[in-house]
């Protein structure tokens, strides 16, 4: 078939990779502009996609917009495509862009809609502490990822999936997908999406990924590992910002049970931490400006005693 390609960060790589090797003729790739990267932000950086595309030989568009961009409609309506396949492009797409390819706009979703619409699926299902999620290939409307699903699979969220493990399974799982729709349109009819159950994924703010640990244990977790990579999740010691990676749930035998567990509240030397209920452990953390490192190794170099109030 004849594509035209939408995407922009590393979740939509594998879709792009999976239409190649399929043998479908994919005559360009939009995604985001590039944006300012580097340590002092001055070089332009290109997406994943952009630089994923380039690299198998495909051109590259990058319009700001296709509402204020008199050229990029007329651009892309030219390119006579038989079908758009969408994934986390970024962009609102205007109808004339969904009416313009032969069979409309293909995207892959990662949630099992109508659950999670909207911008970030993957962060509030673990979040929320959904058991499972998936992927489904829906056909675009105008709506907030209101189309009718043509395939989907579901997948179950581990106890130490964080936002990265589960973006990488999920994009391979919708590369996938999105290839055995291609292969046949026909055999995987759109099936509009129930009514009942619609939740809505808001963008991440990033005042979000501050600790919360006036909340359990439990959703203290599930905010580490939503936010990691990006932005992730943090307390304030002394005025500095210490990323937590990777954190622990102690059971009551893990931590003394004599001392009160007020959250926020520092248990023992090993940077045990009470929460609203239980108490949490931060295994793997980054302090500004350094490296990676365990919780042992930030505690040799910064002294965070008993009793401290975070």
């Amino acid at each position: 078939m004849r594509i035209i390609f939408m995407g922009t960060p590393e979740f939509a790589v594998p879709v792009l990779e999976a239409l190649v090797e399929a043998g479908h003729d994919v005559v360009a790739a939009y995604s985001q502009p590039p944006r300012a990267g580097g340590r002092r932000g001055k070089a332009l950086t290109p997406s994943p996609v952009h630089a994923g595309a380039e690299a198998l030989g495909i051109e590259v568009r990058t319009p700001l917009s296709f509402r204020k961009d008199p050229e990029a409609l007329p651009a892309f309506e030219a390119l006579a495509a038989d079908v758009a396949v969408v994934a986390a492009y970024g962009l609102i797409l205007p109808q004339a862009v969904l009416d313009a390819p032969k069979h409309g706009c293909l995207n892959v979703h990662g949630s099992l809609l109508p659950r999670w619409r909207g911008a970030a699926p993957i962060q509030r299902a673990i979040l929320a502490g959904d058991a499972e999620t998936g992927v489904g290939i829906m056909q675009m409307e105008a709506g907030l990822d209101t189309g009718p699903v043509r395939l989907f699979e579901t997948t179950p969220i581990g106890d130490y999936d964080t936002t990265g493990i589960l973006t990488n399974r999920l994009s391979q799982i919708g590369a996938r997908l999105m290839r055995t729709v291609l292969a046949d349109l026909d055999t995987y009819p759109a099936v509009p999406q129930p009514e009942e159950g619609v939740t809505y994924a808001a963008k991440i703010d990033k005042a979000e990924a501050r600790l919360d640990f006036s909340k359990s244990a439990a959703n203290v977790n599930r905010q580490v590992r939503a936010f990691n990579p990006a932005p992730g999740a943090f307390f304030e010691f002394q005025g500095e910002r210490i990323k937590v990676l990777t954190a622990n749930i102690l059971t009551d035998a893990e931590y003394r049970t004599d001392f009160p567990s007020t959250p926020g509240l520092v248990i023992g030397d090993q940077l045990a931490i009470g929460c609203g209920t239980g108490a949490i452990r931060p295994d793997i953390v980054q302090r500004a400006g350094r490296g990676v490192m365990t919780s042992r190794e930030l505690l040799n170099g910064l002294d965070i005693p008993e009793g401290t109030q975070l």
